[in-house]
């Protein structure tokens, strides 16, 4: 499992790389779509209509990953911080039933109350 204690793991910025998408497509169930993609370093996450999936690439080549699924129904609250003026970077923090909290940063110029406003549909 993703430690997502370790908030470093993912710095991301909003990317349309069809490659992320394509990635998922064999996990999403019937039904689900792709909303928005984010990429860090190696790992990326999308965010469906359902879920989040978090996506780490490990090892040296990058073929060995690991998946984490993050339902919307299991989220019981969340949180966004913005960015500013000498804090580039946002972040959202999610908090689910069964694993705690989950915490994803994202680079500047992400439209995070959008991210925002995408969970309360799916959630609320």
């Amino acid at each position: 499992m993703i430690d997502f204690e370790n908030g470093s793991l993912f710095k991301l910025k909003l990317t349309d790389d069809p490659g992320f998408r394509d990635e998922v497509a064999p996990l999403l169930a019937d039904g689900e779509e792709v909303a928005l993609t984010f990429e860090g370093v190696r790992d990326f996450v999308a965010f469906t209509n359902k879920r989040v999936i978090a996506v780490n690439v490990q090892g040296l080549t990058g073929r060995k990953k690991d998946y984490a699924s993050l339902p919307y129904n299991r989220i019981q609250a969340y949180s966004i911080e913005t960015d500013g003026l000498m804090d580039n970077d946002g972040e959202l923090d999610m908090w689910f039933s069964g694993l705690g909290k989950v915490r994803f940063e994202f680079k500047e110029n992400v439209d995070l109350p959008a991210i925002a406003k995408h969970i309360a549909n799916a959630t609320l």
